[in-house]
Order: structure tokens, then C-alpha cells, then sequence
């Protein structure tokens, strides 16, 4: 298996550190593609080395940019505390301790005028990411491929029909994991395919009976 410059150096990134800014962005910024919309309000939860380095590294400021959008070259990472208040985004700050954690988590509880997510992910290392839990389901996502994340409910046939509409529609499924509350309660569906799945699908995917909604999360 080939490596890229870019599994050795990791994304370019506004620093000083690509662990504390820019996995702290992604993490962000995956919050914001899955609520779909401006975020109106944040509270967030740094744990173990972000809780003790965030106000010296930036990272406070990585997780609000991703927030409010910016990948993580944008300079405008450095200034994204006041944009933030300039944009209506008021969030809170806050630090805890678990020793279960990876010393890298952040916990992102966040809304928009119409939906609320809880999200919590790590930064592992040169950039890249694990979201661990959303909605309080523990869940396994990477973002290293293109991702499709799907709300739904546990019941017969829905993960079939799921498969059929991407194959139908030509796409290869590479990977897909699923997390649920308890039979026949909430499920979270991963699915990572080999390209990017178009809006068209998406649409179609969230027409299918007991399917609340699904996002296209292209790898970056």
C-alpha cells in the first residue's frame, strides 16, 4: 500500500499544531455538514491535553472556525472568536476529565434554529480524526473515505434498501457499520463508499420508509 505526502505531513493547516487545529477543525466542521445549517449556539467540552493546552494552541479557536465552516487553511481560523459573535454563534467553553478518552476529545453539543446534535470526536494525530459518539451512540467514523451518514430507525429492511439504492444508483459500498439505542429504537448508519455520493441519491436515501435523514461527508 502506497503513502502520500499528505499521510506524512498531514492537511495544511493554520498552526501551531495539526493534532490541536487542524483535527480540532475537521471535528467542527463535521459537526456543521451534519446539522446542515448555521449553528446558533455551541457548548463545547475539551478533555484530557486539549482541556489543559486549548487557549495556548488555538484550539478553541479550530473547533469555532470549523463551526462556523472554514477548512482548516483559512486564515480566518486565527480571528473565528469574534466571527463568531459577528455570525450570532454563542457558544460556552468548557474543560472535564475522563481517563477513557483519548487525551484529544472534544464534545460538541450544538444547534441550529431547527436541530440539535451531540457530537464527540478525537484528533488522533497529523490532521486526521475519530468521531466517536453522536447523539449518544457510540459510532466509528474516520472521514479517510467518502462517507454517508444516515439517521434511522431499526427496522426490518431498511439497511436493504439503503444497500439497494447505492448499488443501484453504481456505488460501491467499502465499509458500512451501524449503531443502535436497543431493537427497534434509533440507528445511526455509516456507510463509506469509493466516490462521492451525489444529491440525487441522498434525496432518494432519505425518502426511504424510516429514514430521518442522511448527509454526504466527502473525505478531506
Amino acid at each position: 500500500m502506497g503513502i502520500s505526502l499528505f499521510d506524512v505531513l498531514g492537511p495544511i493547516t493554520v498552526g501551531p499544531s495539526s493534532s490541536h487545529t487542524a483535527g480540532a477543525v475537521r471535528i467542527g466542521l463535521i459537526c456543521r455538514k451534519l446539522l446542515g445549517g448555521e449553528i446558533k449556539t455551541a457548548k463545547i467540552t475539551f478533555y484530557g491535553s486539549f482541556a489543559e493546552t486549548y487557549r495556548g494552541h488555538g484550539t478553541d479557536k479550530a473547533v469555532i472556525g470549523g463551526l462556523l465552516g472554514f477548512e482548516t487553511d483559512n486564515e480566518k481560523i486565527r480571528e473565528s472568536l469574534a466571527l463568531a459573535e459577528f455570525r450570532g454563534l454563542h457558544y460556552e467553553i468548557h474543560t472535564a476529565e475522563d481517563p477513557r478518552l483519548h487525551p484529544n476529545t472534544v464534545l460538541i453539543e450544538a444547534a441550529t434554529k431547527s436541530d440539535r446534535l451531540r457530537l464527540m470526536g478525537a484528533s488522533v494525530g497529523g490532521g486526521a480524526i475519530r468521531v466517536t459518539e453522536i447523539n449518544g451512540m457510540e459510532v466509528e467514523a474516520a472521514f479517510e473515505e467518502d462517507t454517508v451518514i444516515l439517521f434511522h430507525k431499526d427496522a426490518p429492511g431498511v439497511l436493504a434498501n439503503i444497500a439497494h439504492e447505492l448499488t443501484a444508483s453504481g456505488y460501491n459500498i467499502g465499509n458500512l457499520r451501524l449503531s443502535r439505542t436497543r431493537r427497534e429504537g434509533d440507528v445511526i448508519t455509516v456507510v463509506e463508499t469509493d466516490v462521492p455520493v451525489d444529491d440525487e441519491t441522498i434525496r432518494r436515501l432519505r425518502q426511504i420508509e424510516s429514514v430521518s435523514g442522511a448527509t454526504m461527508i466527502e473525505r478531506f
